[in-house]
């Protein structure tokens, strides 16, 4: 039960860190955000957790932008497109794609899974007593 806790837990911490980032900067967000931004962020700690010994920083910050633009292409899909839902419509915007991203949004994503990588090693450091973080930028 507790890895699941754990779990839960960081589902929940990334989902409702970056809703509140959406709020601040759009105005609004909704809940499907949540979801995919709570999936992203257990993504990008377990990169970071697999693979933080093997690989850069930096290359872990675009191995989460990545999995963020593609996890966001693959709901705004279902959401919008399948569903009908229009949650959000990126094709007025230069170089979207289908309307679901674009990348002046995508860009974004960058300086968020940065702060995803440091802020889910500072939690699991801090509440569940893993090991403390450690870097190599290149």
């Amino acid at each position: 039960m507790g890895i699941f806790l754990k779990y839960l837990f960081l589902f929940w911490f990334g989902g409702s860190f970056y809703v509140t980032l959406e709020v601040f900067y759009r105005g609004y967000s909704h809940w499907t955000m949540f979801l995919l931004s709570g999936g992203v962020f257990l993504a990008i700690g377990w990169i970071n957790q697999r693979l933080r010994r093997d690989i850069p920083f930096l290359l872990q910050i675009a191995l989460g932008t990545a999995m963020a633009v593609g996890g966001e292409f693959f709901t705004g899909c279902v959401v919008n497109l399948l569903l009908g839902w229009n949650v959000w419509d990126y094709s007025q915007m230069w170089g979207n794609v289908l309307g679901q991203i674009c990348p002046r949004f995508a860009v974004i994503w960058i300086p968020v899974s940065a702060l995803a990588i440091v802020v889910d090693d500072l939690i699991r450091w801090r509440f569940f007593h893993e090991p403390a973080p450690r870097y190599r930028l290149l």
